[in-house]
């Protein structure tokens, strides 16, 4: 085993009282992994990539280490090979007839389980859950902006504050934005992109929020821009938002929506905007094209720990549910390498700041967030979830109005 893995990693048991045992022929091993108990030996002995995040977090074994490397070696683990692929194969011709059929038992159990699921009250609880651990918290890695979300790099070597400057601009010149307009921000966070918007473009907006800790702050700093009589930043549901807009932004948020709730998402953005407006949706997707029937492209792990009922639709679904909706789709960029380089960066701010974040929550909720950040970087480094901007407006307007080009994007 040690010979065919050949890690970069030495193991103990220390209930056993065993000493360090590599797993490779490195010298000194670079990576430490110190079972602490029987449930830590058995996710060494069956390992994924869910399991091996939750005994750690769990406290059933400790790691010492670069956490990027960490996961790395879990995924080897995982897989049996070092070199293997993330297993997604082409599907062959004969697999044809079973693309996106679940066994019946599957199907059945998916339903029961999304009962529960995107209520109101659930959504309320699951955005709190993730959102309102400490807006200090988040300033500690985020850049100074809190922009909480993938940033749009044209360089690769541009800082985090300036990726997300130009994303937020990159946003603003798909929409065409211009003075006089309203714009709505669901999921508006900490009011990032409403403040650049009303700064820029002299526009009128609205954004909306479940957190409690985000609609405070986001308040506090449209006020300390001078923009309180132009942005109005709400704790409201999407649903429950009055009126209409002459465009519409929807950054990280549809990842809460449920795929059951896909079409109805679109249909609100689709009465929520004014005839000939347009509206961007940005948000992650499962890369698994089987994930049509299922519900948790982000794995056990982010389900269980860090987005309670967060669901990844695959792309294709995203943009059968848009038409579904009433809505066409004018453009679709993939930012999948965007985001792997920004979760990169946040993982470094937080390791940075480790003792900081360490002493201002528990260390189960700094376990999760240290898995969580690298964990989101590597699955989008390896294609194993992606990201896109889809930006459209009403199916069955006049095209007449769309640019021929592309270029009024990158203006």
């Amino acid at each position: 085993m040690r010979k065919e893995l050949n890690l970069p990693l030495a193991v103990r048991w220390r209930e056993e009282g065993e000493d360090w045992v590599n797993l490779g022929e490195h010298e000194p091993p670079r990576l430490r992994v110190d079972i602490v108990d029987a449930k830590g030996a058995a996710a060494m002995l069956s390992p994924s990539l869910d399991s091996l995040g939750e005994a750690y977090v769990e406290g059933h074994i400790n790691v010492e280490g670069s956490v990027s490397e960490v996961l790395d070696m879990a995924h080897a683990l995982s897989r049996g090979n070092p070199q293997g692929t993330n297993g997604r194969e082409p599907v062959q011709d004969e697999d044809l007839q079973f693309v996106g059929r679940s066994s019946w038992l599957q199907r059945m159990m998916s339903k029961v389980t999304e009962l529960g699921r995107h209520t109101r009250h659930t959504d309320e609880q699951a955005i709190q859950y993730h959102y309102d651990v400490s807006n200090d918290f988040y300033a500690r890695w985020l850049d100074p902006a809190m922009v909480y979300s993938c940033a749009y790099f044209e360089t690769g070597e541009e800082t985090l504050a300036e990726a997300q400057t130009q994303k937020i601009d990159h946003i603003l010149n798909k929409l065409r934005l211009a003075p006089g307009h309203t714009l709505l921000d669901i999921g508006c966070g900490w009011g990032a992109l409403l403040i650049r918007a009303a700064q820029r473009f002299d526009i009128r907006g609205v954004g909306v929020t479940l957190s409690q800790n985000q609609y405070e702050l986001a308040r506090e700093r449209v006020a300390q821009a001078g923009l309180a009589d132009r942005v109005d930043i709400r704790l409201q549901d999407y649903r429950d938002i009055p009126g209409q807009f002459d465009r519409i932004s929807s950054v990280g948020m549809f990842e809460h929506v449920g795929l059951k709730n896909l079409v109805p998402y679109f249909r609100r953005i689709h009465d929520l905007l004014t005839p000939g407006g347009w509206a961007l949706n940005h948000g992650i997707t499962s890369s698994d094209a089987f994930n049509r029937e299922t519900s948790y492209g982000g794995g056990r792990f982010i389900d269980k720990y860090v987005f309670p009922d967060g669901e990844l639709p695959h792309i294709g679904t995203v943009l059968t549910d848009m038409q579904l909706g009433g809505l066409e789709a004018i453009d679709v960029e993939s930012l999948r390498r965007h985001y792997a380089r920004t979760l990169s960066l946040w993982s470094e701010a937080f390791e940075a700041q480790t003792a900081e974040l360490r002493a201002m929550v528990t260390e189960r909720t700094w376990r999760i967030w240290r898995v969580y950040l690298a964990g989101c970087a590597w699955a989008f480094e390896h294609d194993e979830i992606s990201l896109f901007q889809v930006l459209c407006h009403r199916a069955g307007e006049s095209a007449q109005g769309l640019p021929w080009s592309r270029k009024w994007m990158y203006a």
